[in-house]
C-alpha cells in the first residue's frame, strides 16, 4: 500500500518553520536575483520549484517509510544511472563555471547529486540494517560501504562537484557510526577517504590555488579572495539590522552567486545579524528536532527511521553549517547552496522532500501501537 494514514497530523511547529524558511528564501532570492540579472524569471523559477517541491511533499507525508525502504535500491541504482548521464556531451549533459553537473532537460537543468544525497541515506539505512552483523563485528561492512560510496563519489567527482562527495561521504560514514560500528576502523576509513580527497585537490591547479590563496594570502590584500572579501563587505554593511530589504549593493556586480552560494552574506546585508540569527536558530531548531525525532524512533524499535532521520539531519547539519562559515569567510569559497534558501531547483525540492520524510517519521512515533507494528 502507497499511502497510508497515521491518524496523526504533522508537528506544527516543525511544519510552521520549514515554511517560514521556505517563503523568506524566496523572498531573499528574489532580491539578490532580480538585482543580480535584471529579470523576474529566476523568481517565478523559484516558485515554480517551490510549489512543485510542496506537492511532492504532500504526497510524501502521506507514504510510510516501508514503501522508501522497499524502493530504495531502485532508487540509488536510478539515481547512478543520472550521474552518470550528467557526464555525457553537450546538449544532454550541461556544464556551468568548469562544472558539469546538470542534466539538460531543455525547460529546467536537473542536478543528480541534489538526489544522491537523499537516495543514498534511504539505500544505506536499509543496507546498515541487512548487514548489521558485518557493520558492527567486521571490516568487511566497512568495506562494502566504502565501494557503495565510492559507486557515487567517482561520479560526482569526474562531474567536479567535490562538495557533494564530501557531503555523501560524511553522512555514510556517520550513519555507519549510530549503526554500531567500530570507532578505529571509521577512523581508519575517513582517513582513506581524507587522503584521497586531499590528492584530487594537489592535482588540480585551480582547486589548489584557490585553497592556498585563501589559507595563505592576506584577505585584504591584492592576493586575497574576491568572493570572500565582497560577502564581508556586505555584511560588514549589514550591521545588526541590516540596510532594509532589496537595499543591499553587494548583490549587483560585486557578490558572485549572491542568489546561490553566497546568499547568506546578502541576508547579512539586507536584514543584519538579526536576519543571520534567525536563520541559524530556525536550522538549529528543526536540525535538533529532527534527530529527536530519529533518537525516538530508534526507542520504538524502528531503525530504518531512525536511521533516514539521521542522516538527513547530518546532511542538511554539513550543509547549512559549511554555507554559513564559507559567508563568514572561516572557509574557503565551495559550491553550497543554503537548504531552503538559496536559488536551485533540484536542492529545494529534495531539501522539501527530506523534510518531508523527517515530518512523515514523526506521524508514524506518535501514530497508535497498532499502526506501528506496520512501520519500520
Amino acid at each position: 500500500m502507497i499511502f497510508n494514514k497515521t491518524g496523526q497530523s504533522p508537528d506544527t511547529k516543525l511544519l510552521v518553520t520549514i515554511v517560514v524558511l521556505i517563503i523568506f528564501g524566496w523572498i531573499l532570492s528574489f532580491s539578490a536575483s532580480l538585482a543580480h540579472f535584471d529579470s523576474y524569471s529566476y523568481v517565478r523559477k523559484q516558485g515554480f520549484y517551490i510549489v512543485l517541491g510542496l506537492i511532492v511533499g504532500f504526497f510524501v507525508l502521506k507514504t510510510p517509510l516501508s514503501f522508501f525502504k522497499l524502493h530504495s535500491r531502485k532508487l540509488f541504482i536510478f539515481s547512478l544511472i543520472l550521474l552518470g548521464i550528467v557526464l555525457l556531451p553537450d546538449p544532454i549533459g550541461f556544464s556551468a563555471n568548469g562544472a558539469r553537473r546538470w542534466i539538460n532537460f531543455v525547460v529546467f537543468k536537473f542536478q543528480p547529486s541534489e538526489m544522491m544525497k537523499l537516495a543514498m541515506i534511504l539505500f544505506m539505512a536499509g543496507f546498515l540494517i541487512r548487514q548489521e552483523k558485518e557493520v558492527t563485528g567486521s571490516l568487511t561492512g566497512i568495506g562494502k560501504t566504502l565501494l557503495i560510496v565510492a559507486s557515487s563519489g567517482l561520479l560526482t567527482m569526474l562531474e567536479t562537484d567535490l562538495g557533494a562527495t564530501i557531503i555523501i561521504t560524511i553522512t555514510a560514514l556517520s550513519m555507519l557510526f549510530i549503526a554500531g560500528s567500530y570507532i578505529k576502523e571509521l577512523l581508519m576509513a575517513g582517513a582513506g577517504i581524507l587522503g584521497g580527497l586531499a590528492l584530487y585537490v594537489f592535482y588540480d591547479p585551480t582547486r589548489l590555488d584557490r585553497w592556498l590563496s585563501f589559507w595563505m594570502n592576506d584577505l585584504w590584500g591584492k592576493d586575497g579572495v574576491h568572493q570572500t572579501q565582497q560577502a564581508l563587505i556586505g555584511i560588514g554593511r549589514g550591521d545588526w539590522t541590516g540596510t532594509g530589504l532589496g537595499a543591499g549593493i553587494q548583490k549587483y556586480t560585486k557578490l558572485p552567486e549572491s542568489h546561490t552560494d553566497m546568499i547568506f552574506a546578502i541576508i547579512g546585508e539586507e536584514l543584519g545579524i538579526i536576519g543571520m540569527l534567525f536563520v541559524l536558530f530556525s536550522f538549529a531548531y528543526i536540525i535538533n528536532k529532527g534527530f529527536s525525532i530519529a533518537k525516538e524512533a530508534l526507542k520504538h524499535g524502528r531503525k530504518y527511521s531512525s536511521y533516514v532521520a539521521f542522516g538527513i539531519c547530518t546532511w542538511f547539519s554539513m550543509q547549512v553549517g559549511v554555507n554559513i562559515a564559507m559567508n563568514l569567510g572561516l572557509i574557503p569559497i565551495k559550491g553550497f547552496t543554503l537548504p531552503l534558501i538559496s536559488y536551485g531547483g533540484s536542492s529545494m525540492i529534495f531539501s522539501i522532500i527530506a523534510l518531508a520524510i523527517i515530518l512523515r517519521i514523526d506521524m508514524e512515533n506518535r501514530a497508535p501501537y497498532s499502526k506501528q507494528r506496520d512501520y519500520v
